[in-house]
């Protein structure tokens, strides 16, 4: 059986730089993010911390493709992905600790 994972972007209380990245653990990666585990990163850095967009997959490598096809994008298709789903852009972490 193949692991699930998640596709996701993250970004600070202004809204200036977003983060797209890929995890088979959302909650638990989320919450590395907003707890500075790693604090020499660039989620870190840059204080990403808000969840406004995130989509599951069935398969961890169906969520990199997706992490890269995003990735890819420019800024504009990636906050027109955001707003598709969070148009206010309000934090989603409440909404994934269901999961």
């Amino acid at each position: 059986m193949k692991r699930g994972g998640a596709v996701y972007i993250l970004t600070n209380f202004a809204k200036t730089t977003l983060y797209v990245g890929v995890t088979s653990n959302l909650k638990k990666r989320v919450w590395e993010h907003k707890n500075f585990i790693f604090p020499e990163s660039f989620t870190s850095k840059f204080k990403l911390t808000y969840l406004v967009y995130y989509e599951g997959f069935h398969r961890i490598e169906d969520a990199i493709g997706r992490e890269k096809q995003i990735k890819g994008g420019s800024r504009k298709q990636k906050e027109d992905l955001i707003n598709s789903i969070n148009s206010d852009w309000k934090d989603l972490y409440n909404c994934i600790l269901e999961w």
